[in-house]
């Protein structure tokens, strides 16, 4: 039943982009997207960089899936104009034993569990209006300050796991400060979604200790400000906020339900997803500040060479809370470089990157100001506060920041899909790592990506590890796009892990994928 609903959504879906596009203008361009990917491994779940930064299509230790996608693009260049897509993935993934308590047995027991056999994973309508943009539906969001090719993932939001269905409004790529003659530049984005995510957790929980969030909702936020790109030094600086809010949390001891607590979606929650305020149904909303909110600092600097080539240094300051806003987490966050050729070449682009989450704003959580004593214990007139235990990623009553098991922001911190225990929230977001990337062209018809990477884990904060764990990743990637067939493209990568953080696991993937397009009159 569970498919064959899927399967009428994902029709459904097609069709419907299908007469968006043949119901308005006279002339269409539409594009398409036909393909089969493969893949298998050694392991219960794919290799680190098969699986990662690819919108959660493919995550299991064996693959057999069937993709087809579909859009017309706006036009920028008009004053009116709108676009349209859907993308439907389906097919046949292995299953992953995880953890489940059996109440009437009193034990633990295996629950097999595997990706649906046919999903939508894209499908959006949208239009814009000069420099401004709506989009509703279920679309891919990409920040922009990261290279997608090569950077080891955003940390507020990566392209890591599947996007979320909502409505987003902003700004279409960078536009013109007024009065500034186009020395200043700004672009930013406002949404709510719903990540749909309710019925992979409810199947992936344990039912025995922690909890499970349900039903929650999601909202994310950027703004950035560019100076004039034609010059040679190009400054980019803002940030990035995300939130889940509302929902119903459900406590477990030892597989008994000791608390629920449902959260409601009324008006004020969604004004505190805007500006974090306190409130809402619960004492830890109602003390501290409502929702689970993650973001970010972001800078970027550019310089053009003269023979065009470019080079870029970025940093992404992390943040959960007041502590990580004011930047008293240290040197927390991911530190880039990255080279852009400007030609074709054995290098066409490089990045390496250093992301360091030791130091959380500290160990010690308490956010509030409060008197301190004088040294007969008598209150003084001096106020003081502390702050720390960023947890980044996991909240007290929120699910880890994820979708269906992936990390939605950085994915170096290992998602909480590869926990087969049933646990729900990240186990080791207190890392350190390196991570290099290189990618070029061997002749007109064939280009290749390799990919290193390395994170020493101490666990959480909160439940920090005995000893920690380190996981070396490593990935190889050739794509051949032949002359004699425009659009087809066949891609082959391996990949290995090797650590006690993923285990040793060597995987493989081949997809064949055919892209082109046509015009309706």
């Amino acid at each position: 039943m569970k498919l064959k609903r899927n399967y009428i959504l994902c029709l459904m879906a097609l069709w419907a982009v299908g007469c968006a596009m043949a119901s308005t203008a006279d002339t269409i361009a539409v594009g398409y997207s036909v393909g089969i990917t493969l893949n298998s491994g050694n392991s219960e779940l794919a290799p680190y960089h098969i699986a990662s930064n690819r919108h959660g299509t493919l995550t299991q230790q064996h693959s057999t899936l069937l993709s087809a996608a579909l859009w017309h693009d706006m036009d920028t260049t008009q004053r009116l104009s709108w676009g349209a897509g859907a993308e439907v993935w389906g097919g046949y993934s292995s299953s992953v034993d995880y953890d489940r308590y059996d109440a009437k047995a009193g034990l633990m027991t295996a629950n097999s569990q595997h990706p649906a056999r046919l999903w939508l994973q894209q499908l959006w309508i949208e239009g814009k209006h000069r420099g401004v943009f709506l989009t509703v539906g279920q679309k891919n969001i990409d920040p922009g300050l990261v290279n997608r090719s090569l950077s080891s993932g955003d940390l507020v939001m990566s392209g890591n796991a599947r996007a979320a269905f909502g409505a987003r409004a902003g700004f279409i790529n960078f536009q013109n400060v007024p009065f500034t003659r186009g020395w200043l530049q700004i672009r930013g984005e406002y949404g709510y979604y719903r990540h749909n995510s309710s019925p992979w957790l409810k199947h992936h929980f344990n039912y025995y200790n922690s909890f499970i969030t349900t039903h929650y909702w999601f909202n994310y936020k950027n703004i950035y400000f560019r100076t004039n790109p034609s010059k040679p030094l190009v400054l980019t600086i803002g940030a990035q906020a995300a939130c889940h809010f509302a929902g119903t949390v459900t406590y477990y001891n030892s597989g008994e339900i000791v608390n629920v607590v449902k959260m409601k979606p009324t008006l004020k929650s969604f004004w505190r997803a805007l500006f974090a305020g306190s409130g809402g149904e619960s004492l830890g909303d109602r003390v501290y500040v409502q929702g689970n909110h993650v973001g970010s600092w972001d800078i970027a600097l550019d310089y053009r060479m003269t023979s065009g080539d470019k080079v870029r240094g970025y940093y992404q300051s992390l943040w959960e809370d007041g502590s990580g806003i004011g930047m008293m987490n240290g040197f927390d966050g991911l530190w880039g470089l990255e080279y852009r050729s400007s030609r074709h070449g054995i290098i066409t682009g490089a990045v390496i990157e250093f992301l360091d989450l030791m130091n959380q704003s500290g160990a010690i959580h308490f956010d509030h100001k409060y008197k301190t004593e004088t040294g007969d214990g008598q209150p003084s007139e001096i106020e003081a506060s502390a702050t720390g235990s960023d947890d980044y990623y996991n909240n007290y009553c929120y699910n880890g920041y994820q979708n269906r098991g992936m990390s939605i922001g950085s994915p170096m911190v290992k998602s909480p899909i590869y926990n087969t225990d049933g646990y729900m929230r990240f186990t080791d977001n207190r890392l350190r790592g390196f991570h290099l990337a290189i990618m070029g062209e061997i002749g007109s018809q064939v280009s290749y990506r390799a990919m290193l990477t390395w994170r020493k884990s101490f666990g959480t904060p909160l439940l920090p590890r005995r000893e920690p764990l380190t996981a070396t990743s490593m990935m190889i990637e050739a794509t051949y796009t032949p002359r004699w067939l425009h659009g087809l493209e066949l891609k082959a990568q391996l990949a290995h892990d090797h650590g006690k953080l993923y285990g040793n696991n060597t995987g493989a993937m081949l997809s064949i994928f055919y892209n082109g397009n046509f015009t309706l009159r």
